[in-house]
């Protein structure tokens, strides 16, 4: 049950950071790219500090590990799915987009199974289809 508990904390961190994010950019007319740079510079220093300490790992860690989350992490979360959540957000309800943007468990077990070798069984595949139906209701009118 442990891991499940940090995994709720994300879930209410991202739909209620969301939120405020939102609001922001809205009321402030930021354009998105000025949002997730204040965002990012924010959570640079925040997470800077908490890993004082700990940054010996990088390099035990091996060039390619670091540059799977450079990419990974660094361009495609952090600055190109950025960039298309804020746009959404300046252009749609939260309610729409939330639901839309947080199907990202859906790629990631999909890239799991297909390249990274996991097994899928039919609770699991059920679980996606679900998920994508839910999501549908949620948004499509």
């Amino acid at each position: 049950m442990r891991p499940y508990i940090p995994a709720v904390c994300t879930a209410m961190a991202w739909g209620i950071g969301g939120y405020f994010e939102k609001k922001g950019l809205h009321q402030g007319n930021l354009p998105a790219v000025v949002g997730i740079t204040v965002r990012t510079a924010v959570a640079v220093v925040v997470l800077g500090l908490l890993s004082i300490g700990q940054w010996q790992a990088v390099a035990a860690a091996g060039k390619r590990n670091i540059l799977y989350v450079a990419v990974g992490g660094g361009v495609l979360a952090g600055s190109v799915g950025m960039l298309c959540f804020y746009a959404a957000l300046k252009g749609a309800p939260l309610g729409r987009v939330m639901p839309i943007a947080f199907t990202s468990p859906v790629f990631g077990a999909l890239m799991g199974v297909f390249f990274g070798g996991e097994v899928m069984h039919a609770r699991g595949m059920a679980g996606l289809l679900l998920t994508v139906l839910g999501v549908a209701l949620l948004t499509f009118r």
